[in-house]
């Protein structure tokens, strides 16, 4: 019978190895269909109308002159008359015409009229805002008291800006009606069974009827969880019509409604005492994700220190609204911890490394995983021998080093799988996930064909839809765990379900066989090896199924990882530009099934982290309520030429391995803009507190000013 284990270390086939993504050769050759290119037989097109105002209410809706337009087939009306709008670029009315251009025409021949109402954008001024929520504090130990005895104190003032997805493939789907009951969505979405679900409890229909296709898609980051009211509308519009309705976001709109990571803005005060351990943390936090505000960042981060308060004010805004975007709350968090502390080293005068390591036992149970990770960093990094004191480079040019330190949790999330073997010898796993890009495709694949001792391309995988056994939601780092363990469990009921069928046909028990290396064996040596097809071919017209879960039995994945990284940046004083030289992260993540995928994911991470650090931020005009930059000229990401040297060192082997499997998504762009922060500030000499750290606040700071 099988143990619900992975295969040991000497054991392993495929597990650990660098295995290239299945799928990269149909992406790169342009053969895979996403969402966007998804083109269905008298196919309509809808174009939405936004609100120009960040706040109104309406008061008139004419379509008159689109209805009677030539192409124009429908106008659906979302929000009517008396709505009361809370952001600049909410949906109003969507109009469906035969081609883009004539909804788009139609689009614009819509009249609306509104009473602009007072509105309120700017979430940094937060005395001025009309709607602030404060939270009681939080307090363990006695801070004020520890504050004032310690000999070493430090404060600063702390922000991060709002930020957009900005998901390479916009947020859309294409909707079609086989009959009155039944619906097919092509989908751009991290969830195809809770989209299926969403927008059968909307439109009245049982989730089952909803069909779900997500074969390949263009990133989330936390986005795409939900239908959105786009995809409810496009499916309305696609009933009403009888036809097929494409219905994708723009890219302003992308950037300005389908999601943001919220703000934070923080005033910490902290101390230390003589020598260089932490006493006291007192901070005030305040930010905003749009009309609902935001949730308290995780402060101090990693860290819990015997006397320590925190209070939070949510802010709500007449901005888009937030959703999560990887680690949710994390990389602010670990922005305002990470440069806090790295003051307070400073103003103990000691090495960051050595203060951070002497205040390692206050992570707790990680640290000493960390000490391990910290300890490898600064080998990568050369920390011991290149770190300098603040202020102490010269020259126009100055390079400094930083560091910091992130955790996250990433259990996997529920996740069914049938596993289908075939007397040709092929295998199949048949599972209700989808592959952001991630490579989810490819780790099913190497699950199952490890099991069964196969190559590659000896297994299937059947994934993206959602009539296939439902599996959650790609999110919060769950979905390797997940599908890794479902798919595990399935493999070794399929493993047993053959022997069980072909045993009989070869004179033996089922307990007497066993498969090694792509052959069956018999334990008792009476029998020679017999290949895997060979043996596939006893299975007989019908294939064996066999399906598995996660969670299950078996201890084949866990929750809590965490690592370090350490930034070398250079700083050109006279125009405050801040240039990546190299970054280190060293990361652990229990085990790992794929090395390739892991460390793509991480380098992925760290050039999302170089991006929000220096460039990425929403930028609102107070007095419209607009947002200005709603473009990818004026919305800055990283290029090539701007991520310097990546080094990623995977922290594998005893220790890590026996977990079993952790999610990787999230994690590790959690640390870069906290590490690049403190690299800037040990550069330059004065404390660089703001993300983006665009060349005008680092010259501001420079300068002793603000921007």
């Amino acid at each position: 019978m099988a143990e619900y284990t992975w295969p040991a270390a000497g054991d392993r086939l495929h597990i650990g190895k660098h295995i290239s993504r299945l799928d990269g050769p149909v992406k790169a050759t342009g053969r895979a269909k996403y969402a966007y290119d998804v083109n269905r037989r008298g196919m309509l097109w809808a174009i939405m109308v936004q609100c120009p105002h960040a706040h109104a209410r309406i008061t008139s809706i004419d379509a008159s002159a689109a209805e009677a337009m030539d192409g124009v087939v429908k106008v659906h009306v979302i929000q009517d008359v008396g709505t009361e709008i809370q952001w600049a670029h909410d949906e109003i009315v969507a109009v469906a015409a035969t081609s883009e251009e004539v909804a788009r025409d139609g689009a614009a021949a819509v009249k609306i009229e509104y009473e602009v109402l007072s509105h309120f954008v700017n979430e940094r001024a937060v005395d001025e805002a009309p709607d602030a929520q404060p939270a009681q504090a939080e307090t363990t130990g006695d801070p004020a008291a520890a504050m004032a005895s310690a000999p070493t104190k430090s404060s600063g003032s702390y922000h991060v800006a709002q930020i957009a997805h900005c998901s390479l493939e916009s947020h859309g789907q294409v909707a079609e009606w086989q009959d009155e009951e039944n619906v097919t969505l092509w989908a751009s979405t991290q969830a195809i069974s809770g989209v299926a679900s969403q927008l059968g409890e909307q439109i009245g229909i049982p989730a089952s009827n909803v069909h779900v296709e997500t074969q390949y898609m263009g990133g989330g980051f936390g986005s795409k969880f939900s239908v959105d009211r786009w995809g409810v509308v496009c499916a309305q519009i696609a009933r009403d019509t009888g036809r097929p309705v494409k219905l994708m976001l723009d890219r302003d709109q992308e950037v300005t409604v389908a999601g943001a990571r919220p703000s934070t803005h923080a005033e910490v005060s902290t101390a230390a005492d003589a020598d260089g351990n932490v006493v006291a943390w007192d901070s005030k936090s305040w930010g905003s994700g749009g009309p609902a505000g935001a949730n308290s960042p995780p402060l101090p981060y990693v860290f819990a220190f015997d006397n320590q308060t925190h209070a939070h004010t949510s802010v709500p805004t007449n901005t888009g609204p937030a959703r999560a975007w990887r680690a949710p709350r994390h990389p602010q968090a670990c922005l305002v911890t990470m440069r806090a502390l790295e003051d307070l080293a400073h103003a103990a005068g000691m090495d960051p490394l050595d203060f951070f390591l002497k205040n390692i036992d206050k992570t707790g149970e990680r640290a000493g995983t960390y000490t391990e990770e910290l300890e490898k960093g600064a080998e990568l990094m050369g920390w011991r021998d290149r770190w300098r004191p603040r202020g102490s480079a010269t020259g126009t040019v100055r390079s400094g080093l930083g560091l910091a330190l992130h955790t996250w949790g990433g259990r996997g999330h529920r996740s069914n799988c049938e596993v289908l073997a075939y007397r040709d010898g092929l295998v199949e796993a048949r599972i209700g996930s989808q592959d952001l890009g991630t490579g989810t495709r490819t780790i099913i694949a190497l699950v199952l064909a490890e099991t069964f001792g196969l190559g590659l391309e000896q297994v299937k995988v059947t994934m993206g839809r959602s009539v296939l056994p439902a599996s959650g939601a790609s999110g919060g780092s769950t979905t390797v765990g997940g599908v890794s363990g479902s798919t595990r469990r399935a493999a070794l009921n399929a493993v047993d379900a053959v022997f069980e069928r072909i045993a009989p046909r070869l004179g033996t028990e089922m307990a007497n066989l066993e498969l090694r290396n792509g052959q069956l064996h018999f334990k008792d040596g009476s029998m020679a090896a017999m290949p895997w097809r060979q043996a596939a071919a006893l299975i007989g017209v019908n294939p064996v199924s066999a399906t598995g879960a996660n969670p299950g039995p078996g201890q084949l994945n866990d929750s809590g990882v965490g690592g370090i990284q350490m930034a070398d940046v250079s700083v050109d004083m006279d125009t405050g530009v801040v240039s990546i030289n190299r970054m280190v992260a060293v990361q652990d993540c229990g085990l790992i099934l794929d090395m390739k995928l892991a460390e793509s994911q991480v380098y992925g991470s760290l050039i999302m982290g170089v991006t929000y650090a220096l460039t990425e931020e929403r930028v609102f005009d107070p007095h419209t309520g607009q947002m200005l930059n709603a473009d990818m000229e004026f919305y800055k990401l990283a290029g090539i030429e701007d991520v310097g040297e990546m080094i990623v060192h995977m922290m594998t082997g005893p220790g890590y391995d026996e977990r079993g499997v952790i999610g990787l998504g999230e994690p590790p762009v959690i640390a870069p803009g906290a590490a690049i922060a403190n690299a800037a500030t040990n550069a330059t000499g004065v404390p660089i507190n703001e993300m983006p750290m665009t060349p005008e606040r680092v010259l501001a700071a420079i300068n002793g000013g603000m921007a």
